[in-house]
């Protein structure tokens, strides 16, 4: 199914992909990566060579721009290949109310502006760009809040509730990212009494389970049957982003690595969890580059016809695994593109957590670069 290149790279220059071949292999360098990474953390805010660079590469080939207005010719070239673009607004790590209050004004913004664009499917955002890093975690460990640190709390939980209204009261659905373990719990507390609130009727607000944790699969089965029939659930199903930070932490605080040893058991986790929402009929949107994993996926829908294909999308990062995104759609599928904007600076986190997961699973740029290449070779010989 993914080995159709005419469609996977269908529009693309022999130039642009030539760009993508040499980022690609860039990025396979992972000393390169983490000399630039921290480099890059800091200048990405000033005009100079290196913001240029960023530019000209990682941005170009993974965001569709600084604003939602930068992206419209992104959307459009999706659009024309009748695959949606999952709008995210990339702010994340926040510190002040007054960049939370920002924050959540562009989303309000956005969901206003575009939702009545059907090539826009859905929307996704981080909580950490809503409320502090920190309270999450104390609430998290369980230590008490200071009097102004519950006041910001209180504030910042209208923005996200905010947020989330606007999205259903535009009949969309929106996703809440997920993010490192130490705050995970408190974010899964918030996101499943959004869904409790907005998703009576239908579902329209999701939570991210990523499945390189070790403690996925008891969430997903525990949070099924703790709902019963009180509300939809709506689940993104992803392995994982923060696999380097979270093994890093573990060792350096001494306690036991909250994610799989390896990718096998990793795959395997996520494969069940995809099982277990076509067979219990949870909406879910399936964020992989895993041509396995997909097909699995397809294979389980032709088995339970009875599932309502409106309620699963399948959902690959903008600039990676195209073939797997057109070729699905082409067959018929909802498929949406993960289309991350914002001002480069904003966006470096997502940047750099792209360069740092493509030096650790090398079999991911092997597979790009391979289909670049053979797509180089298939249209010098058609010539």
């Amino acid at each position: 199914m993914f080995d159709n290149l005419e469609t996977t790279f269908q529009g693309k220059s022999n130039q642009e992909l030539r760009e993508s071949y040499y980022l690609f292999k860039m990025m396979r360098l992972k000393k390169l990566i983490d000399y630039f990474t921290p480099l890059t953390l800091f200048i990405s805010g000033f005009p100079n060579p290196m913001r240029c660079l960023i530019e000209k590469t990682l941005f170009k080939q993974f965001v569709g721009g600084e604003t939602i207005e930068a992206c419209q010719k992104t959307i459009h070239i999706l659009e024309a290949k009748n695959v949606g673009s999952i709008l995210d607004y990339s702010v994340e790590g926040k510190q002040s109310l007054w960049d939370f209050r920002r924050t959540k004004e562009e989303l309000v913004r956005i969901i206003n502006k575009t939702s009545s664009n059907a090539s826009i499917p859905m929307y996704v955002f981080k909580i950490t760009g809503l409320i502090r890093f920190r309270i999450l975690e104390k609430k998290q460990a369980n230590i008490p809040l200071l009097k102004e640190e519950t006041i910001e709390f209180d504030k910042c939980l209208k923005f996200v509730y905010e947020v989330c209204e606007t999205a259903v009261k535009n009949k969309q659905r929106i996703m809440i990212d997920a993010e490192e373990t130490w705050i995970q719990d408190s974010i899964d507390i918030i996101a499943e009494d959004l869904m409790r609130t907005f998703n009576k009727e239908q579902c329209y607000v999701y939570n991210t389970i990523q499945f390189y944790r070790t403690s996925a699969e008891n969430y997903l089965y525990t949070l099924h049957k703790k709902v019963q029939d009180d509300y939809k659930i709506g689940i993104k199903i992803v392995r994982g982003a923060y696999m380097e930070k979270e093994r890093a932490r573990a060792e350096e605080l001494n306690y036991p690595s909250p994610i799989h040893i390896n990718k096998e058991l990793t795959d395997k986790a996520f494969n069940n969890g995809v099982a277990f929402c076509i067979e219990h009929k949870i909406a879910n949107i399936i964020g992989s580059h895993n041509e396995e994993s997909n097909l699995l996926a397809v294979q389980l829908l032709k088995e339970n016809p009875s599932f309502d294909k409106s309620n699963i999308f399948f959902s690959q990062l903008l600039g990676m695994s195209d073939n797997i995104s057109f070729n699905l759609s082409k067959e018929g599928f909802n498929v949406a593109k993960y289309v991350p904007y914002g001002p480069i600076k904003e966006v470096m986190p997502y940047l750099i957590r792209r360069a740092q997961e493509n030096t650790s699973i090398n079999g991911q740029m092997g597979r790009e670069l391979t289909l670049i290449s053979k797509e180089l070779e298939r249209r010098k010989n058609s010539k």
